[in-house]
């Protein structure tokens, strides 16, 4: 095989009480890629469309995530070859739907196939996670893991990474609302505090911890009532037009949770069964309809596969 065409999913991350350790991944929306090896060694990228990005190998997140692979497969297999990236944008930019993390995730994993699979799939989350660099100033997995891996992803801890994969329950639909503006992750983080209490430290772990006992034992109710966030919410929802008043109307139409989808702008929500997305859909987008800002829809099943060949 010398040529790989890829299909890389969007995700949701921090589900509101899991701030940089949990995400989940999308079906449908995502980005295309195609990777091939050439005689010339080295990583360029070819083609980029949808975006304004950087060419250069070193700027840009998935010639940066490449990179990394590479340098530690010479350990395992001989390279004799090079690679060229095409990137084909869907997933805007600052969109809060994990757009870097997609192109970190599929570079690593289409380049790791037609180097014969020298990496197991959790392997290459460390491989994204540098590319993350480049978008946000810092590695992060919370985005990258479900992308590669699909479901629920817990990153239990970073040093060394440890990742643990969750099924999501049968019924699980995610609803996401994508203003067309952008909240750059760096920006997003600037406006977090460094300290927080005691107290919401302790109601932020609850949570976390009801949520992943949630997941397991498909307790939606249980699910409900542990997607909260004390701690990052809100510092974050100023950022995002009508934010209070799209969550409002996503849990009074029946949703078990909504909040920031990543670094915003993008707000989602978890629901139980197609019926009840398509209502919370509903209400999200009639709520944000007096802003004036145009926004995208997307209604979706928790992707269990992730990056994939297409």
């Amino acid at each position: 095989m010398t040529e790989i065409k890829i299909f890389c999913p969007a995700t949701i991350a921090n589900l509101n009480c899991g701030f940089d350790v949990l995400g989940l991944c999308l079906e449908g929306i995502g980005d295309e890629m195609i990777i091939r090896k050439v005689s010339e060694k080295g990583i360029r990228i070819t083609k980029i469309t949808g975006a304004d990005l950087p060419m250069e190998t070193e700027k840009n997140v998935a010639g940066v995530a490449a990179l990394a692979l590479c340098k530690d497969a010479i350990y395992r297999v001989s390279i004799e070859y090079g690679f060229e990236i095409e990137i084909h944008k869907k997933i805007k930019a600052g969109s809060g739907i994990g757009s870097s993390s997609a192109s970190a995730a599929g570079a690593v994993f289409g380049i790791n196939e037609l180097l014969g699979r020298p990496f197991t799939r959790h392997e290459l989350v460390d491989f994204a996670m540098k590319g993350e660099v480049i978008a946000s100033g810092s590695e992060h997995a919370d985005n990258v893991a479900p992308c590669i891996l699909g479901g629920f992803t817990l990153v239990r801890g970073y040093n060394p990474l440890d990742v643990i994969r969750i099924e999501s329950p049968s019924e699980i639909f995610a609803v996401v609302l994508h203003p067309h503006i952008e909240v750059k992750t760096s920006d997003s983080r600037a406006v977090l505090s460094p300290t927080i209490g005691l107290k919401d430290a302790i109601t932020q772990w609850g949570n976390l911890g009801g949520l992943i006992a949630g997941l397991y034992t498909q307790d939606y109710e249980l699910i409900g009532r542990s997607l909260q966030d004390v701690i990052i919410e809100p510092l974050r929802k100023k950022l995002i037009p009508n934010f209070d008043q799209v969550k409002n109307s996503a849990l009074d139409a029946g949703a078990l949770g909504a909040g920031i989808s990543g670094a915003g702008p993008s707000i989602f929500a978890l629901c139980k069964g197609q019926t009840i997305a398509e209502q919370v859909a509903y209400a999200m987008s009639n709520s944000y309809l007096d802003t004036g800002i145009p926004f995208d829809m997307h209604i979706s099943k928790v992707n269990a596969e992730g990056v994939k060949i297409m």
